[in-house]
């Protein structure tokens, strides 16, 4: 079995993005989001992303950060408004960003099919709303679905608590979120970790994603964000 790739520098693990990927990027708010790699992101200079996220952009740091960097051409998320949304916000009353609205379960019901490679499934949640306009209806048992496809990834960028040097992940808490699901869905993972242990060391119970799913991975320090309130 192969290890992960063991990089030194968040500059290094995403030195692989290239202009125009498809982004997957964990976090729930600012929950499990992966800061350092997003900073690092911002620095490697790849523009015209198109970013999948729970979110868009909280204050100015992380994922707010990378769109007030003007990298970010159509993002696909749950939640873009909220209290602290203003950079998102103003990039689209310009007109600067695309964005596609998709219910959080089917977002990651999305991504989960992209890593099971399934080719799409039905799902009834949004019919009777715009997010259902354009889309392949069906009844099933009574009741109507829409015809949702898979989101995939050319790379994720993920968090998690630790890794060992097979890209084995464990998570802390609700940290979790979206990292299983974008870990499977992507090309390439690259994972920001709090620390790198030996392989072995973990308990394979505790295990959530294998490192068959995993390609890049980066120690870095814990960092804790605040955001200012909306302007």
């Amino acid at each position: 079995m192969s290890r992960a790739r063991i990089f030194a520098s968040p500059d290094e693990a995403v030195s692989v993005v290239k202009d125009g990927d498809t982004v997957l990027v964990g976090g729930f708010g600012l929950a499990g989001m992966p800061f350092d790699l997003i900073d690092a992101l911002i620095r490697h200079g790849a523009g015209d992303l198109t970013i999948v996220s729970n979110n868009a952009g909280n204050g100015d740091v992380g994922l707010a950060a990378l769109l007030k960097a003007g990298r970010v051409r159509r993002i696909l998320c749950s939640f873009p408004r909220q209290a602290d949304s203003y950079v998102f916000d103003g990039l689209y009353r310009r007109g600067k960003i695309e964005l596609e609205v998709v219910p959080q379960g089917t977002l990651a019901e999305r991504m989960r099919a992209a890593g099971a490679g399934i080719g799409a499934f039905y799902c009834p949640t949004g019919v009777g709303t715009p997010l259902a306009e354009g889309k392949e209806t069906r009844t099933i048992d009574g009741r109507d679905h829409v015809l949702e496809y898979p989101i995939r990834g050319d790379v994720a960028l993920i968090s998690a608590y630790v890794a060992d040097t097979m890209g084995n992940l464990v998570y802390r808490k609700t940290a979790r979120n979206f990292g299983p699901v974008m870990a499977t869905a992507a090309t390439t993972t690259v994972v920001q970790v709090a620390s790198i242990v030996d392989a072995g060391r973990l308990d394979p119970e505790a295990v959530v994603t294998p490192g068959i799913y995993v390609d890049r991975v980066v120690r870095v320090e814990p960092r804790h964000y605040t955001v200012r309130g909306a302007r």
